[in-house]
């Protein structure tokens, strides 16, 4: 298996795998920093090539996961990694608890001890769900969302997607939670939430807005905003954002 990323959310999904003593053909590739030397824990390989990829994936075959926890990041990299014919992969811990009726999980989640799925639980491709991390009957997390340890979805919520639930943060039932939305930690949101917006406190109140990296965004005279880690602008309208420029360059 191939974790991409080499930081800290992949140092605990190496972890799953020593769990399994399915370790021996673990990797990681990190082409940012690329002062970190050639091995992780003095034992996994750090490829830092696509060239290092290519043979990885013809000596190992081509599983793949995401070591990488900002939504937006983590869609960059599976583009990037299908592209160069990997498989997107789960990495589900032993001691999650998955229910055993109408579970739906999509390729590419990453599920950590002590998460919870009830039964006619859902989440879309590439989600984290962290430690003790509960999703409850009838809820749904969209694609690329991440469940920070101890959030709690009751019944009925659903997160669109790129949202990310902060730990211990809680989405009463029949709520929806929009798309690149961010909800702070230990907050309690008890009305939907519009897509890019930030809500924090219990109970959760906007805060402001979010780009699809997580940067916060402030709006000037025009109503325009700009990504600082992007470049992509965004425009605020009738309590509405949207965004109508991406920076090509860090696509």
């Amino acid at each position: 298996m191939l974790i991409i990323g080499a930081g800290g959310f992949a140092k605990e999904l190496v972890e799953i795998f020593q769990h399994t003593g399915n370790t021996k053909k673990i990797a990681f590739y990190d082409d940012v920093n690329l002062n970190t030397g050639n091995l992780l824990f003095n034992k996994f390989p750090i490829l830092k090539s696509e060239k290092e990829v290519a043979a990885y994936f013809s000596n190992n075959g081509n599983a793949f996961t995401i070591g990488i926890g900002n939504p937006a990041l983590r869609y960059k990299m599976y583009k990037k990694f299908t592209a160069l014919n990997g498989r997107l992969t789960s990495v589900i811990s032993l001691k999650a608890f998955i229910g055993s009726f109408e579970v739906s999980l999509g390729e590419g989640c990453n599920v950590l001890d002590g998460a919870t799925f009830s039964n006619t639980a859902s989440a879309g491709m590439a989600c984290i769900v962290y430690y003790n991390a509960i999703i409850t009957h009838d809820c749904s997390l969209g694609d690329f969302c991440q469940m920070s340890p101890g959030a709690t979805l009751l019944g009925g919520a659903k997160v669109n997607d790129f949202t990310v639930i902060g730990s211990n943060a809680t989405i009463l039932p029949k709520i929806l939670v929009g798309k690149h939305a961010v909800i702070g930690a230990a907050s309690v949101v008890t009305k939907d939430v519009p897509d890019y917006a930030l809500m924090i406190g219990n109970p959760a109140k906007h805060s402001g807005w979010v780009s699809e990296y997580g940067q916060k965004l402030f709006f000037d005279e025009n109503n325009i905003a700009i990504c600082s880690r992007s470049g992509d602008r965004y425009i605020l309208k009738n309590f509405v954002v949207e965004r109508i420029l991406v920076n090509e360059k860090f696509k």
